[in-house]
C-alpha cells in the first residue's frame, strides 16, 4: 500500500535520490533516468488520453492499463534484483503483461491496412500525442537496455520486453486513433529535394 502523507523530504537536496531498496544514488544515475524516462512515457500517455475521440474508448482502456504497467515498470526498476533477500516482495514485470500487450497490438492492428510508407507523427490530435509518447518510449527502453548491460545493473527479461512491445503498442494505436489509419500523414522520401 502507497501512502504519501509528505511531498517533500529533503533528502535529495544534495543530488541523490533512493531506490526501493533505501539504497542512496546520485540523481543522475542511469537507473534514475531509465525509469524516470519511464514516468515521462507515462504522462506523455496521459496527455494523448486527454485527446482521445468517445469512439476509441477500447484504445483508451488499454492506454490506461499501459499507465498502470508502466508504474509497474518504475518500481521493478526502482528495486534492482541483485539477489538479496529484501524484507518484503518487490514488484516485478510478468509475461503476462507482455502478452497482453502483444494481443493488444493485435487486436488493434487487425482493423489497420497494411502500411507501404512510414507514418509522419500527426493526424489527429491523439495520434500526435501518442507518436509522442512512443518516442518517449523508445528513449526508456535504449536507457534500459543500457542499464542492463552492465553487470551489475540488473534489469529483468520482463521488462526488457514491455518496454520494447511498449511502443509497438503506440504506434498501432497512434494509426488507429488516426481513423483507421485514413488519416495517416505518410512520408514522401525526397519529397522537398
Amino acid at each position: 500500500m502507497v501512502k504519501l502523507n509528505k511531498i517533500y523530504t529533503r533528502t535529495g537536496d544534495k543530488g541523490t535520490t533512493g531506490l526501493g531498496t533505501g539504497e542512496r544514488v546520485p540523481k543522475h544515475a542511469l537507473r534514475i533516468a531509465a525509469y524516470g524516462t519511464v514516468d515521462e512515457a507515462n504522462a506523455a500517455i496521459g496527455v494523448a488520453r486527454l485527446h482521445m475521440e468517445p469512439a476509441y474508448a477500447a484504445v483508451d482502456a488499454m492506454l490506461l492499463r499501459v499507465q498502470n504497467d508502466l508504474f509497474d515498470l518504475g518500481a521493478d526498476l526502482c528495486v534492482p534484483d541483485r539477489g538479496e533477500k529484501l524484507a518484503y516482495e518487490p514488484l516485478r514485470m510478468v509475461a503476462a503483461q507482455v502478452t497482453r500487450l502483444e494481443k493488444e497490438i493485435d487486436e488493434l492492428n487487425g482493423e489497420l491496412s497494411p502500411l507501404k510508407s512510414f507514418v509522419l507523427p500527426g493526424g489527429t490530435p491523439a495520434a500526435a500525442h501518442l507518436h509522442v509518447a512512443r518516442t518517449v518510449s523508445r528513449r526508456a527502453e535504449r536507457l534500459m537496455a543500457e542499464l542492463a548491460a552492465d553487470n551489475n545493473e540488473p534489469v529483468s527479461q520482463e521488462a526488457l520486453q514491455y518496454i520494447n512491445r511498449l511502443s509497438d503498442f503506440l504506434f498501432v494505436a497512434g494509426r488507429y486513433v488516426n481513423e483507421l489509419g485514413k488519416r495517416d500523414v505518410l512520408w514522401v522520401p525526397g519529397q522537398n529535394r
